[in-house]
């Protein structure tokens, strides 16, 4: 059943023959039915993280732990490799050379091949800690891009708020409304490859129109939580290096929802600015929330 609905998230006739795919599940969900399904598209795969025993779900594997599947693809001469979590919502992708393409550069990938069929209705939906090189490489195409609170929720209910059909977050919890309602790591590697596929392109360079800005996070702990942003010395400081940073930067302050700490994430050209901006600001919050 659940092969039948993914391919029919795919262009009619779909065969992935003659591409080798590593598939990495996490030893979750996805163990059994991720493999069979590249497979019988044809795909010559080779599966890791596939033998669940119950307390190894996420555990060295899967799209928070990329490193084996890095070793693995350009180790076999895969074309690609696919890394799903445990959950098989979400999925990272590397390409040939072994180099993560995460959630916001495979958004930008199927964005680009949406618009070039007239098929991408709506803006993007990103989150506020999508990275700024997704937001200005998506501008320079001419596509629209508009960011939600963090969570998939948010991206969703921002997506049918404007008619949108594409969404996600950095970690790769990518919603494709068009094939599906929810997060599906399969489905949404299987756009990429779909799109690999039809253009004869590698997917690092499908992935190079977006260069990923320096992003520097630091978690500050402070007494209690607080809006930063609310505090006359650190909004002062605020705006004197949001100035400094111009276009080409983004700060993001915001309260932990579930512990008193205050997120301070700064991106910039050079991760060297982004971190002595994002150590400026921490200093700030710390003297306030001490």
């Amino acid at each position: 059943m659940y092969q039948e609905f993914v391919r029919g998230t795919l262009p009619e006739g779909t065969d992935l023959a003659g591409m080798k795919i590593v598939v990495d599940c996490a030893n979750g969900a996805a163990y059994k039915v991720a493999p069979r399904t590249l497979a019988d598209l044809g795909a010559d795969i080779v599966p890791i993280g596939s033998s669940p025993n119950g307390r190894n779900i996420n555990v060295g594997c899967g799209s928070t732990a990329p490193e084996l599947l890095q070793l693995t693809v350009p180790g076999v001469n895969a074309q690609a490799g696919i890394a799903l979590d445990g959950d098989g919502d979400r999925v990272l992708m590397v390409d040939h050379l072994g180099r993560v393409v995460d959630g916001d550069q495979l958004l930008y990938v199927i964005a680009c091949a949406r618009q070039a069929k007239g098929a991408l209705p709506g803006p993007v939906v990103g989150t506020l800690m999508s990275n700024l090189g997704l937001e200005l490489a998506l501008r320079e195409r001419g596509i629209a891009f508009e960011r939600a609170a963090v969570g998939d929720r948010y991206v969703l209910a921002r997506l049918r708020e404007t008619g949108g059909v594409l969404g996600g977050e950095t970690s790769g919890h990518i919603l494709c409304l068009d094939c599906t309602t929810t997060g599906d790591g399969l489905v949404s590697a299987l756009q990429v490859l779909t799109i690999m596929r039809e253009s004869g392109k590698s997917l690092a360079e499908l992935a190079a129109g977006m260069t990923r800005f320096p992003q520097v996070m630091l978690n500050v702990r402070v007494a209690k939580r607080f809006d930063p942003s609310s505090v006359p010395a650190v909004r002062t400081l605020l705006g004197k290096l949001e100035t400094q940073l111009g276009s080409r930067g983004r700060i993001v302050l915001r309260p932990s929802g579930t512990e008193p700490l205050i997120r301070v994430m700064v991106e910039a050209q050079e991760e060297g600015l982004a971190r002595g901006c994002a150590e400026q600001l921490a200093e700030a919050v710390r003297a306030v929330g001490a």
